[in-house]
């Protein structure tokens, strides 16, 4: 049987006395009764209510405007559980972990994370989701779609709520403040990983290697050196890298560009890490220790290439003398004697030396300091090597 349409027409209803509102600052725009409902002869309903409210859905019809914020609603009750929001009322809380929420509905999504049930997968990649919504979001990043453009930046957005956040950057909003140290922060998820680090908390495990952390983030970029997924490389010398953070300060190197600058000795670094390390010199820390021979250092690399010592380990070798050495950097300042090459030369005599050590006690011979004396006799020596060959003179040892 072909489709036909039933039309039921409602007449006027007498006026009768408003009801009263609940909220004094929030209106409500009733939808006028004077309209026909159309009804498909399908779809039947027990009361005219319900048959209004399908009508209202079917037609698209958003009559409820909310007059906080402009956002209009199909169904009375949708505008009632929205004015929640600007009122700030969650009445459901997780039991779990105390989120409140203003919709049961919300509660009850946010539950599912706790249970760990996750029934929405990704057909392209697999990841699963414990909520229908979530998985939507998350497809628009296979699409590459991103409609949400920052109209200050440029910068675009899968999500209108991730284009909002970021407007705060460009705004300088930077609501949550941290009560222990003052530092503030634009989003709140940023906020409470910061307050991990005051607790001594990091619940982000690596299941591989149990290195711990403090944010997520920080975990899954851990996680793709396990993987050995490098997939940000310099377009100059093709060197990869497992973050983007540290291609952009590799890529300082090739610019030359220091902005990072000692105000005790004005040195310069393209990291601030690196001059953080750097000013541990200044200040005479050395919290890296040996547990061989005691010896302490400003910073753990250079702890780690000490060790290879005790170790024995000699991983890089020569190939013109077969010479092995346990750091890299040894290596390479190696093969400039068989290079022949002298960069680094003396500006009072013009004598020439590949390394720049070297060079330095080379140095003092012109300067006349003898900082290294011989506890026994008094003498003193520019160079220790000079200290120590002398020293076998007081030992008898030839």
């Amino acid at each position: 049987m072909s489709l036909f349409w039933f039309f039921v027409i409602i007449g006027k209803r007498r006026k009768s006395k408003p009801k009263p509102r609940h909220t004094d600052d929030l209106k409500i725009t009733h939808p006028s009764t004077d309209k026909p409902v159309v009804i498909p002869v399908e779809k039947t309903f027990t009361t005219m209510k319900q048959a209004r409210r399908h009508q209202r859905t079917d037609s698209g019809d958003r009559s409820f405007r909310c007059d906080c914020c402009g956002k209009s609603f199909t169904h009375n009750s949708s505008l009632k559980r929205h004015q929640l929001i600007h009122t700030g009322f969650k009445p459901f809380s997780c039991d779990r972990c105390g989120t409140s929420f203003t919709q049961q509905s919300h509660l009850k999504d946010h539950q599912l994370i706790h249970a760990e049930v996750k029934p929405f997968s990704c057909d392209r990649c697999g990841k699963s989701f414990s909520q229908h919504h979530s998985l939507k979001k998350h497809q628009l990043i296979h699409t590459g779609f991103k409609p949400f453009s920052c109209e200050q930046c440029g910068m675009a957005f899968t999500q209108d709520g991730s284009l909002k956040k970021h407007q705060l950057i460009h705004a300088g909003v930077k609501p949550f403040s941290c009560n222990q140290c003052g530092k503030c922060f634009t989003h709140k998820r940023n906020f409470k990983e910061h307050q991990f680090i005051h607790a001594g908390v990091k619940p982000f495990n690596c299941d591989q290697c149990g290195k711990s952390f403090t944010r997520k983030s920080h975990l899954k970029g851990h996680q793709l050196i396990h993987a050995g997924v490098k997939p940000f490389s310099c377009d100059q010398c093709g060197n990869s890298f497992t973050h983007k953070s540290h291609l952009k300060e590799h890529q300082l190197i090739h610019a030359g560009v220091k902005p990072f600058r000692c105000d005790q000795c004005g040195n310069c670094f393209t990291h601030k890490s690196h001059l953080k390390q750097h000013q541990l010199i200044h200040a005479g820390i050395k919290p890296f220790s040996c547990d061989q021979c005691g010896k302490a250092f400003t910073r753990n690399s250079h702890l780690k290439q000490h060790q290879l010592i005790h170790a024995g380990v000699k991983a890089f070798t020569c190939d013109q003398c077969g010479k092995s050495f346990t750091h890299r950097s040894h290596l390479k300042d190696h093969q400039l004697i068989h290079a022949g090459v002298k960069p680094f030369s003396c500006d009072q005599c013009g004598k020439s030396f590949t390394h720049i050590s070297n060079l330095r006690k080379h140095q003092l011979i012109h300067t006349g300091v003898k900082s290294f004396v011989c506890g026994q006799c008094g003498k003193s020596f520019t160079h220790i090597s000079n200290l120590r060959k002398h020293q076998l003179i007081h030992t008898g040892v030839k």
